[in-house]
């Protein structure tokens, strides 16, 4: 059904064109009518959450909270990766990760990376190498295909995930950063990086994926002037046209 909704979605997809990135103009209030909402029941999505390093406590922190936060909303089908499996027992190496994107199930795929990263890709500590756009790109297509499918990567010059590649119809692709920005709030001392902060401050506040990225943004934004951020790290998001009102789980 929510295929064949997909499909639908087509029609209007012109009207629809996806937002490539916070720098473009907003998608049109019309075309945002104009899109149907989307909603897979919570049980049937499947949730990725992984963790890349453990050099700062953030990391872990923002999946074990996004864990909770899930499971509280009904989603049952979580598979958490760490640099420190002790806490998760699955090790957040290269092959495990895309192991667990590309493992299929679920009518809705949801991944959440986050950690460091550079202009190549996300860091995993494990690996000592960085996981890249294109590697993920095949894992999400072999794990989720068509259906609808939510990528956020909270790590430095993260908008190097939102390319030509990665932009399709069912995917909508949040990134804590532009290609040429790091991103904050990883240190040792931190409980939470800037944009997971932000993340999970807004979840519960949205109905959409697509609000919850805006939002997330402005949050990242207020929080960055407010600490006197000299060079901002400029939230990313796209949203693809058969998704633009996917609602989140139990919403």
């Amino acid at each position: 059904m929510v295929l064949a909704r997909l499909a639908a979605v087509a029609i209007i997809a012109g009207l629809a064109a996806a937002c490539a990135s916070t720098d473009e103009p907003p998608l049109p209030a019309q075309a945002v009518a104009a899109a149907p909402a989307v909603s897979v029941p919570a049980e049937r999505w499947r949730a990725v959450l992984v963790a890349g390093d453990n050099s700062s406590p953030a990391f872990d922190n923002g999946i074990d909270t996004l864990r909770d936060r899930f499971a509280a909303l009904g989603v049952r089908n979580i598979a958490l990766l760490s640099a420190s499996p002790a806490r998760t027992g699955r090790l957040s190496s290269a092959r495990n990760v895309e192991g667990a994107v590309g493992a299929g199930g679920g009518e809705a795929c949801f991944v959440y990376l986050t950690s460091h990263g550079d202009e190549h890709g996300f860091y995993l500590r494990a690996d000592r190498r960085t996981l890249s756009p294109a590697a993920l790109d095949q894992a999400l297509a072999q794990g989720c295909g068509e259906r609808p499918t939510v990528l956020v990567v909270s790590a430095c010059h993260s908008g190097t995930f939102i390319n030509e590649q990665t932009r399709r119809p069912n995917r909508i692709i949040l990134a804590a950063a532009a290609t040429d920005r790091t991103s904050f709030g990883c240190g040792a001392d931190d409980d939470y990086t800037y944009y997971d902060q932000c993340f999970l401050q807004q979840l519960d506040a949205e109905s959409t994926w697509r609000e919850l990225a805006q939002a997330t943004r402005g949050c990242v934004q207020t929080l960055e002037r407010r600490l006197g951020v000299r060079r901002e790290s400029r939230p990313q998001h796209f949203v693809g046209a058969a998704v633009v009102n996917l609602r989140l789980p139990g919403r």
